[in-house]
């Protein structure tokens, strides 16, 4: 699987996490915590329509970047479920992160 579809594989998995973050009712996750994830979602989400077009020898300085900052926000939103004790949400999160790291990582 290329870069460009893994990008845009994580991209989905990502919008659908915040998705069923929202719609969890026995969550008790706070807006603190989502405007984060927003955050992470909204990085990620502007290069997914051209992660296809960057030329292989640009990809790691684009996309870089934008996967850490991500992986940044994912980590702030991760340590707030932590501290509000949604254990099962931060799991998720984790998952995430660890995604992120290994896509960068194979740049």
């Amino acid at each position: 699987m290329s870069i460009s579809e893994r990008y845009r594989e994580l991209v989905a998995e990502v919008q659908s996490l915040i998705k069923a973050l929202r719609s969890d009712e026995q969550s008790d996750a706070t807006e603190r915590v989502f405007r984060v994830i927003d955050q992470a979602v909204a990085i990620l989400a502007e290069q997914d329509e051209v992660v296809g077009e960057i030329p292989r020898m640009k990809i790691e300085s684009v996309l870089s970047p934008v996967l850490l900052d991500a992986h940044n926000l994912f980590d702030r939103a991760r340590l707030l479920l932590e501290d509000d004790e949604c254990d099962s949400e931060a799991v998720k999160v984790w998952a995430v992160q660890k995604k992120l790291y290994r896509l960068l990582n194979d740049l």
